[in-house]
């Protein structure tokens, strides 16, 4: 080798690193120009660092549907959140074109993966598997299924009133908010397993489980980001889960959970022995009456679908429920209204109250639908896949592939829908036919079109049933414990809604005011 070759072999070692550095950065510089500048979404508006990186929505946290909504006040109707993901702010138009009927927008892989339940219904991410694993679930949830099966509800609609009275009786507030998710739970196993958990009846009312729920968002946000990280994260050993990461922790123990569950019923099946009633599982696990092409699902397959009704059940109606007595108790013309109806159709407060009865009421009904809109069923936005050959909004077309998303956040806070959006309003369903429709059209709390929550019917049941015989067995005297309207409207985004954990001591609970 020659001198001069030596030397500058000796100037390339001497700034390798250097060389590294500049290699790196021209990588990420022509990646970044690519995407901002090149990109098929170059045109649509929004800031410069989401259009370039993921990272910029990883920022904000659980926090990033306040951010994105600060976007859309900025540049308007479409936005572009992330280099490959465009959100379009309330427009119900829109919403009906991407989540309708026989939408062929499938779900995103990216978002959707990370929630860690791909081979349930809810998981599916084509619109085929969906169809055939949502066909075999569809009869347990039927409208009169939920009617066969209303006694589940109205006999956890009484143990809330029991310990609502155990409280009155011994001068204690009651743990509202964790009552209504407990109801959910009970209901959900019951009807999922025939085997209910009993939460009404435990002495935290299921506090541990509902934690163990909530604590399941942290591990899916960080599974959304950087998706790579889940599928080394589920490898590790369920008894080591908790030690490497809570959140973690908490994913691997409700799957365990679930497959307890379901080998549990499984092996009753097995021998013969006879359950109380058909359940969702015993349903799946059985090949009669199915759709073409439907395979029976193995244990670990099934426990997605276990996971998914127990995650929803764990929050989503209880905090409708939450939202909706909150503001009833702390507005007493509006509890007035509402005993008043409820008094009036149901004389005796001692006996059930038909579920078929209490829909057409029309005040309670009101109630209900503000509890929805304000709890906002599942908070985070809702990615699809455009499909060949690509969509036009807003006189921008997106190409076949990009994520585009909305949220029930945006759309059921839309001021020219609802005026002064976060006001519990009631009266504003009190309107008339024609204007009922209009406000509803822009409701979304259980999705919409074929991806709509198989569980809607039965949370339904769950809200009125729940609600209706709470408010006529005490009509009166009921008062907030000390919960502010600030922590109702406070929440983290971890796919469904959830208040901060530092505010526990703020959650809703309710109490009889001493008259001394």
């Amino acid at each position: 080798m020659s001198a001069t070759d030596q030397s500058f072999t000796g100037l390339l070692l001497a700034y390798k690193w250097h060389v590294l550095v500049a290699a790196i950065s021209s990588y990420i510089a022509s990646i970044c120009i690519y995407r901002r500048f090149f990109h098929p979404l170059a045109r649509i508006p929004g800031p410069f660092l989401p259009a370039v990186t993921k990272l910029y929505q990883t920022s904000y946290h659980c926090r990033f549907y306040l951010q994105i909504e600060k976007l859309h006040k900025q540049y308007g109707p479409i936005v572009r959140i992330t280099p490959e993901e465009v959100h379009i702010a309330a427009d119900a138009d829109s919403y009906d074109r991407i989540y309708h009927v026989g939408s062929k927008y499938s779900k995103s892989p990216n978002f959707y993966n990370a929630l860690c339940a791909p081979y349930s219904s809810f998981g599916a991410l084509s619109n085929e598997v969906h169809r055939l694993r949502r066909g075999a679930m569809n009869p347990m949830f039927s409208r009169q299924k939920v009617l066969d099966l209303e006694s589940i509800v109205q006999e956890k609609a009484g143990k809330v009133c029991r310990s609502m009275q155990i409280g009155i009786e011994s001068g204690q507030p009651v743990n509202l908010h964790q009552i209504f998710r407990a109801v959910s739970v009970d209901v959900a196993s019951e009807y999922a397993f025939d085997r209910c958990y009993d939460f009404l009846e435990a002495d935290d009312n299921g506090a541990k489980f509902c934690e163990m729920a909530r604590g399941i968002g942290p591990a899916l946000y960080v599974f959304q980001q950087f998706p790579s990280f889940q599928s080394l994260a589920l490898k590790t050993p369920p008894w080591m889960a908790p030690y490497l990461s809570q959140p973690l922790g908490y994913v691997t123990g409700l799957q365990m959970e679930c497959v307890r569950q379901v080998d549990d019923l499984k092996e009753r099946m097995s021998r013969s022995e006879v359950l109380g009633r058909q359940t969702i599982f015993t349903t799946l696990l059985s090949p009669e009456d199915k759709p073409d092409g439907y395979e029976v699902p193995t244990s670990w397959q099934i426990k997605d679908e276990a996971y998914s009704v127990l995650v929803a059940a764990a929050d989503t109606t209880g905090n409708a429920m939450t939202v909706a007595a909150f503001n009833v108790l702390r507005d007493q013309s509006i509890y007035r209204k509402l005993v008043a109806e409820l008094e009036e159709i149901f004389p005796d407060p001692t006996k059930d109250l038909s579920f078929i009865t209490l829909e057409r009421l029309p005040y309670l009904t009101a109630v209900i639908k503000e509890g929805l809109r304000l709890s906002f069923g599942v908070m985070s936005r809702l990615p699809r896949v455009v499909p060949s050959p690509g969509s036009t909004f807003y006189d921008h077309f997106l190409p076949a592939g990009t994520a585009i998303s909305m949220s029930g956040w945006m759309m059921h806070r839309d001021p020219e829908v609802f005026p002064d959006p976060m006001k519990f309003d009631p009266e504003r369903w009190m309107k008339g036919a024609e204007e009922f429709r209009r406000l509803d059209r822009n409701m979304v709390p259980f999705g919409r079109g074929s991806r709509q929550c198989v569980g809607m019917p039965l949370a339904y049941a769950e809200l009125y049933i729940t609600l209706g015989t709470l408010f006529r067995r005490f009509p009166r005297g009921l008062a907030v414990w000390k919960t502010t309207q600030d922590t109702m409207q406070d929440y983290e985004d971890y796919f469904s809604s959830y208040h901060p954990n530092s505010k526990r001591h703020e959650w809703f609970r309710a109490y009889v005011p001493s008259k001394s």
